[in-house]
């Protein structure tokens, strides 16, 4: 027995491999190669495989992992953030689907508790595939992405209540309502269960665990983690998804779960792929061709009815017009969990035979389209901002759940900081106090625990694994910060990060002279040597990248020498904005400078302030607050606060901050 399985998964994996070189080849997403692999392996087509319902159960280890690595990628915080999106928009997503599926099937046909069935069966879409697309894209993060992802945990919920509903929609009056309220009072005790592991149980376990600097029992304690509550979640009556996602959200509040990424991303990756050759298995190519007419009319309705339905729940949670297609093309396809409450429905006659295979082959072909259809999501968005009502929708739409001025990791120009010693802690400071987005890295598990305490945005793991880095949002960052005492580990994160971010600034600390000029050849930016002067110099030149004013870089400068720390060189900024365009403007150079009550400009229109003109200062933008107003016009009106970034002869600039200052 053990000899076939093994035979099958290489039957499998060698049939991937020739599909997936000739779909990269011909431009087709990888997701679809797994789906004409399973077709062409199964049953129904080739036969190569005997094992399905083994290769079914592997597959179920990748949602597993996927949900978990989700999971682990979240926060508490920011599901609570979503919950509108989920128990609003989710709750009228799947509501306006069932209608719609429910008035397509009356049109065929069918009794209103089939017809019910039907809109089951359309209104839950692939968590597997929306979320590995996302993943793929960096997506995750944004706005849809959010926006989705809500809707796909309110369907891992609902589809509890659906299974207890189906024996009512087949007319047996006598299905017991007593399950409903014992599954009530199981996840009930879930829950209380879930807050007593998230709060001190996990922590306490992790915590241990790191202490032994032992990578394979790390490993192996967030596997089980993950495992024994996906199976608690099943035991009860939840999705196994639901437990593995819990299982990553309890461990995301962890300082530890960006290490836990790195060992579960192979696993999952592998393990995904055969859940979607495994969907593949159950396509009967022969009923498709035979039927392909109405096989792609059913499709194109279910597309169609579920682009329309997620785009308008959206809406309705007053998002914008472009998010909210994005997300109707994103959960326009039939979701796994169907595939389950299909084989439900049919044992109890909700579904024919030849409704079945019907609904399994057009199923099938909605997620084979999906990775098409996400593509085509932008160009829709795009042509419907063309139109008056679309525009008055974004009129009144607001974004509640992600205006908070909450920068995401993969939304913000952030700053990441690799260690938190004195160096790190003094980069933290100063961007905290400049209102800087930042994150840290750092390898000591006793002074993450102690950082975490204190509020800081501090996770542990180690930075020479990309994963790390990926989830730190080093992709989307616009400085990074290394101030590890690893000579070593530098070099590789150096050379990592150029690789993945190639307009990233990367600042370097370094104790010895030699390693600059390999630091600079494998990718960094500054390297900054001399342990004494090292915080003071890092920050001045983080800050100078984020064009903060010299005059309060000068005061964090203060802090931190009456802290007891000595300048031991000249006090000097070099803003790389004006850096890169040095080769062409040799006397210029970028400045800014913000407004105090009493200045000169405070109330005055840009055209009135002459700055041009009369002080020879092309201002190129201004941030009020918030806001960031790029290529401003003329008739903008300044104000005390606003800080104006200059463009000007290098020469002349620092006599031109009496212009913003009150002694003007």
């Amino acid at each position: 027995m053990e000899t076939s399985i093994l035979f099958e998964l290489v039957v499998i994996s060698g049939l991937s491999i020739a599909v997936i070189f000739v779909c990269h080849k011909i431009k087709i997403p990888a997701i679809v190669g797994f789906l004409i692999t399973g077709v062409i392996a199964g049953p129904n087509g080739l036969g190569l495989v005997d094992a399905v319902h083994e290769v079914e159960l592997m597959s179920e280890i990748g949602i597993i992992l996927l949900l978990f690595t989700i999971g682990l990628e979240m926060s508490v915080g920011h599901l609570m953030r979503l919950k509108k999106s989920v128990f609003v928009g989710g709750a009228l997503q799947v509501v306006l689907t069932i209608v719609a599926a429910w008035l397509f099937a009356g049109l065929c046909g069918f009794n209103t508790g089939s017809g019910i069935f039907m809109g089951f069966l359309a209104s839950l879409s692939s968590t597997a595939i929306v979320l590995k697309l996302f993943q793929e894209k960096g997506e995750v993060y944004t706005p849809h992405g959010n926006i989705s992802f809500s809707m796909l945990i309110f369907q891992d919920i609902v589809i509890v209540p659906m299974m207890l509903v189906l024996p009512f929609l087949a007319g047996h009056k006598d299905a017991a309502s007593f399950s409903a309220v014992v599954l009530a009072a199981k996840a009930g005790g879930f829950f209380l269960f879930f807050f007593v592991v998230y709060k001190y149980l996990v922590p306490q376990i992790l915590a241990s665990v790191v202490k032994t600097r032992d990578k394979e029992l790390f490993l192996l304690t967030t596997l089980a983690l993950c495992f024994s509550i996906a199976l608690f979640t099943s035991k009860i009556g939840l999705s196994l998804s639901l437990g593995a996602f819990l299982a990553g959200l309890i461990m995301s509040e962890s300082e530890y779960s960006m290490n836990a990424i790195e060992g579960i991303l192979p696993f999952r990756d592998v393990f995904t792929s055969l859940f979607f050759v495994s969907v593949g298995m159950l396509m009967d190519i022969r009923f498709f061709l035979s039927n392909i007419s109405t096989v792609l009319l059913v499709t194109a309705s279910i597309i169609l009815i579920k682009i329309v339905t997620a785009s308008v729940s959206s809406l309705a949670i007053r998002f914008p017009v472009r998010p909210s297609l994005l997300v109707g093309f994103s959960l326009c396809q039939i979701g796994e969990f169907s595939f389950i409450l299909a084989k439900s429905g049919q044992k109890i006659g909700l579904l024919s035979e030849h409704n079945y295979q019907l609904f399994l082959a057009s199923s099938i072909v909605t997620m084979a389209l999906t990775p098409f259809l996400m593509k085509l999501g932008p160009m829709a968005s795009g042509l419907s901002l063309k139109y008056s009502v679309f525009r008055k929708l974004d009129e009144r739409s607001e974004e509640p759940e992600l205006e908070e001025n909450v920068c995401t990791l993969e939304t913000c120009d952030h700053l990441v900081i690799a260690g938190f010693g004195l160096g790190g802690r003094n980069i933290a400071h100063a961007a905290r106090a400049a209102g800087i987005f930042y994150n840290i890295i750092e390898m000591n598990p006793d002074n993450v625990k102690k950082a975490k305490k204190q509020g800081e945005p501090i996770a542990y793991g180690d930075v020479t694994h990309m994963a790390v880095l990926e989830n730190a949002g080093i992709s989307r960052a616009r400085v990074f910060a290394v101030v590890i005492s690893d000579p070593l580990a530098t070099r590789r994160v150096v050379a990592l990060a150029r690789k993945m971010n190639s307009s990233l600034h990367i600042i370097v600390r370094t104790r010895f002279l030699k390693d600059i000029d390999p630091l600079v050849r494998l990718g960094a930016n500054d390297v900054i040597p001399e342990e004494f002067e090292t915080s003071i110099e890092m920050f001045t030149r983080v800050l100078s990248k984020y064009l903060i004013p010299r005059f309060e870089i000068e005061r964090f400068t203060s802090e931190i020498r009456s802290k007891g720390y000595e300048m031991l060189r000249s006090f000097e900024t070099k803003h790389d904005a004006a850096h890169a365009l040095s080769t062409h403007f040799t006397d210029m150079d970028l400045a800014s400078f913000r407004i105090e009550k009493g200045s000169f400009l405070d109330g005055k229109t840009l055209e009135e302030s002459d700055l041009r003109k009369k002080h020879g200062l092309n201002v190129i933008a201004i941030k009020r607050g918030v806001e960031f107003i790029s290529n401003p016009d003329s008739s903008l009106r300044l104000f005390e606060g606003d800080t104006v970034y200059l463009f000007g002869e290098r020469s002349g600039l620092p006599d031109k901050e009496a212009l913003f200052s009150a002694s003007m």
